[in-house]
């Protein structure tokens, strides 16, 4: 097929923290340097912030270094953290964590709650006024390969093509973008990335990847019981010991909370439903109060990396790197990977500028990025928490926690012990078959405070058109049926938090599963825990998906 072609300097897909992060260095270098250097950055959401969905309290020492004068520029970034609390629940009370008992590497001291859709769409404007080319709505859907093997660049997906693959009116052949070097920063699970670790062995003497499910709802509270910059943050009920996770209330400005929770995906149990634990976490008494008379404004889940240190794959191949999300970079014990995604997009934007501004290369490796992150506080931010996750899904709850407890503690004080807990198992291969577990009675939504999937997925400002191939693709459609249902109850149906995916019966006929694509709110979910890897999560068109700016 002949496409159009676009040529740059360099090439990033994902305007997300890291990748717009990434832009706006190089436009920094290139300026500095009196050097013309061409940046495109693709996002495939319909604009730049709509698939971007995190609790979130950042930490500011990437945005202070990358730029300085944010306040005066009107970044939005207004509410200080004011209350830190962490929580220990169980079903019908809690345990208040004193302040001076949560390791300081955990305190939220100095940070801010922040809609990081909202972030984006600032750090977007910045990138442009310094020359960035951004296009939202255009989905990087393939990768292209020179002659000798290197990324030079990507091929964006089709648009108007419908659900059998023939053109429709308006139909347009997605471009090729051509890039010195490409910059992968997808966030968690991305498509291009899973493909690159793939073909370039980018995982390999590695851990396993980890992964967690987010939940996070936004409400409009009433003004009494409005705390501005208060953060909890809780682990326990209603999870058991044996399962990870932990949920956040986090007050805004403007009489707004952000709920939000998130399930470990290595978990056992195939009848447990994450989004109705997150449904179930709301109730709690020390919670509840807060969304009486209040109104639920949006919805939204996403997968998010949890493995850490030993989980970062090689960062570097042959005409790009992953930067951002896309390699791993969340502090799973902080909650919090903005200000890693941010500087790792700015030390391999250093790195891609000198190689083409200063050394005339091109196509090759990134070497020095890798170099940078490793003496960078990004891999001392990292190295500190590098046991956390290991040791939750080893020895659970309590377990996890007092080990936790003890290697962050000497760490504050300097020590370090010196073993790296391995992972094990990948997230897919943790579920037990259903006849070794008991279904979970979860209560009916009381339409008040906890609600019911559809109902929210409404809230997810979500945009498919239902006439397009379905983006969710299963290499042996039998196998839902007779490996899932048969084994694990169908476990989609639980995992999924949008009801994607369900188990039609028909009568005198076979159960069959139905794929709902247009409710999918890109959450990766599928694509992590599906037992066998037999669903693969590909672009929608362009545009496509939730809609996330505002949370």
């Amino acid at each position: 097929m002949q496409r159009d072609v676009m040529n740059y300097d360099v090439l990033i897909v994902g305007a997300g923290p890291a990748g717009l992060a990434a832009a706006i260095r190089l436009k920094q270098l290139a300026a500095a340097a009196g050097k013309e250097l061409s940046v495109c950055v693709l996002e495939k959401g319909a604009q730049v912030g709509a698939h971007i969905l995190s609790g979130a309290v950042i930490d500011p020492i990437a945005i202070n270094e990358l730029l300085p004068d944010w306040r005066a520029r009107g970044a939005p970034i207004v509410t200080a953290v004011s209350d830190d609390q962490f929580l220990l629940l169980s079903e019908t009370g809690h345990f208040h964590i004193p302040h001076a008992l949560v390791p300081p590497l955990m305190r939220n001291d100095g940070y801010y709650i922040v809609s990081l859709g909202k972030l984006c769409a600032w750090l977007g404007e910045q990138a442009e006024a310094l020359g960035v080319e951004i296009y939202p709505g255009f989905a990087a859907a393939e990768v292209l390969y020179g002659d000798d093997g290197s990324v030079r660049g990507i091929v964006t997906g089709d648009m108007g093509v419908a659900k059998d693959g023939t053109p429709k009116a308006g139909y347009a052949p997605g471009m090729e973008l051509h890039a010195k070097y490409t910059l992968i920063a997808e966030g968690a699970r991305g498509s291009l990335a899973k493909q690159l670790r793939a073909r370039y062995a980018l995982g390999e003497g590695r851990e396993v990847p980890k992964f967690g499910l987010g939940f996070k709802e936004l409400w409009r509270v009433e003004p009494a019981r409005h705390q501005p910059g208060k953060v909890i943050h809780t682990l326990g009920w209603p999870l058991d010991d044996r399962t990870g996770g932990g949920g956040f209330l986090y007050h805004l400005e403007g009489n707004r909370v952000a709920v939000g929770y998130v399930v470990h995906l290595d978990y056992a149990n195939p009848y447990l439903s994450p989004f109705d634990e997150f449904q179930r976490f709301k109730t709690h008494p020390a919670l509840r109060d807060v969304f009486s008379n209040g109104e639920r404004l949006s919805y939204g889940a996403r997968a998010i990396t949890e493995g850490g240190l030993q989980s970062i794959p090689k960062l570097s191949f042959p005409g790009g790197a992953l930067i951002g999300c896309s390699a791993g970079f969340v502090n799973l014990p902080r909650i919090k990977g903005s200000h890693n995604a941010m500087k790792t997009g700015m030390l391999a934007a250093e790195a891609a500028f000198q190689a083409i501004c200063v050394e005339g290369r091109h196509g090759d490796e990134l070497s020095a990025y890798a170099t940078a992150v490793a003496v960078s506080w990004v891999y001392k931010d990292l190295d500190a928490a590098r046991n956390v996750k290991s040791a939750l899904s080893r020895w659970g709850l309590r377990g996890g926690m007092l080990y936790a407890g003890v290697e962050l503690w000497l760490r504050r004080f300097g020590g370090r012990l010196p073993w790296t807990l391995r992972h094990g198992k990948a997230d897919h291969e943790s579920l037990a078959p259903a006849g070794s577990r008991q279904p979970i009675n979860y209560p009916k939504p009381d339409g008040v405070v906890s609600f019911d999937r559809l109902s929210s997925v409404y809230l997810a400002g979500l945009s498919h058109d239902e006439d397009q191939p379905v983006h969710l693709k299963l290499a042996r459609p039998e196998l839902a049926i007779e490996h899932n249902l048969k084994i694990y109850d169908a476990p989609e149906q639980r995992y999924c938090p949008a009801g994607v995916y369900e188990i039609i019966r028909p009568t005198n006929e076979r159960p069959r599963l139905q794929i709902n694509a247009a409710n999918c709110v890109h959450c990766k979910a599928c694509d992590i825990k599906d037992p066998l890897q037999n669903i693969t999560w590909v672009t929608p068109e362009g545009g496509s998906g939730p809609n996330y700016v505002e949370m």
